[in-house]
């Protein structure tokens, strides 16, 4: 029997499924984050082949059992990045067969066919769709200097901004900003604020579900910072809606991403917002995961072959 791999990995985690040639899931796994613009192309590496050695180890097969793998990693739309990604990847498991491509490219290959939208809200944020000639698009997901509006990382980093503006203007904190103290365990600021320059991705995407938590007990900046994040990701889904010409029919609208799921108040918010930007869409979710979705492909290539 022989096996392939499929990876989705973003800023924060990288999904890995194994599935046997007859297309049955055999084992998953789960590393850290393999976006190369955040963690460097080693690092992602790094997280890729972690998760590939758990999800062998726990499958009990062998590595050279394995013959094609499909990894898709935010930060590889270049195509200087994909091709060096691809080239650390045949270093790392020669002589297989291997695809890079974006993850952005695995949320529509996870949807049914016709016309689709799926926004990604996590990390960094991005919505990409399909119309019903099959032509694609994606609005977003160019990281946090040029955008990631509504991410993860945007909340993090404005709910800081917020707090700290606060207690410079006032001397106290708000009662956000103490939970961001507390749960970050530092004294102040200024720590905190060493603490971000050294690192961001490993503070502020994690400041995220402090701000559910907060919302949910009814904290007025919490929930006015996911009302700024759910009307900037619905903006993204209109925004794509248009250029696709997909506002006077029906399409899917999916949701993916670690933003969503995790607190009703916010999908609630995110979801009031997202059927004014698009009021024919058909809600949704994907058939299967973006993981999955890679290890299809990654048959494909033996397929090919």
């Amino acid at each position: 029997m022989r096996y392939v791999l499929g990876f989705d990995g973003g800023g924060t985690k990288t999904e890995c499924v194994l599935m046997s040639e007859d297309g049955r899931i055999v084992a998953q796994s789960r590393g850290g984050p393999s976006n190369p613009n955040r963690v460097g192309f080693g690092g992602a590496l790094a997280s890729v082949s972690d998760a590939a050695r758990m999800a062998i180890a726990s499958a009990g097969i062998f590595g050279g059992e394995v013959v094609s793998l499909c990894a898709g990693l935010a930060g590889t739309s270049q195509p200087e990045a994909a091709r060096k990604m691809k080239r650390l990847l045949g270093e790392e498991f020669p002589g297989k067969a291997i695809h890079v491509c974006t993850d952005l490219e695995l949320t529509l290959e996870a949807t049914s066919e016709g016309s689709a939208i799926v926004l990604i809200a996590g990390t960094g944020s991005a919505a990409v769709g399909r119309d019903a000639e099959g032509r694609t698009a994606r609005v977003g997901g160019h990281g946090y200097l040029l955008g990631d509006e509504g991410s993860a990382y945007e909340v993090g980093r404005s709910a800081v901004k917020t707090a700290v503006r606060h207690f410079e203007r006032t001397g106290t904190d708000t009662a956000l900003g103490k939970r961001i103290l507390s749960e970050t365990g530092e004294p102040g600021w200024s720590e905190l604020q060493s603490r971000i320059n050294a690192g961001p991705d490993d503070v502020l995407p994690r400041l995220f579900p402090m701000v559910l938590l907060a919302a949910e007990m009814g904290d007025p900046s919490a929930r006015a910072l996911l009302e700024e994040c759910a009307v900037a990701l619905s903006e993204l889904v209109k925004d794509l809606a248009e250029r696709l010409k997909l506002q006077s029919g029906r399409f899917l609208l999916a949701k993916t991403g670690g933003m969503t799921g995790r607190s009703r108040y916010f999908d609630e918010r995110l979801e009031f917002h997202l059927r004014k930007a698009a009021p024919l869409a058909q809600f949704g979710e994907l058939k299967q995961s973006p993981a999955e979705a890679a290890a299809h492909l990654a048959l494909r290539l033996i397929e090919r072959a």
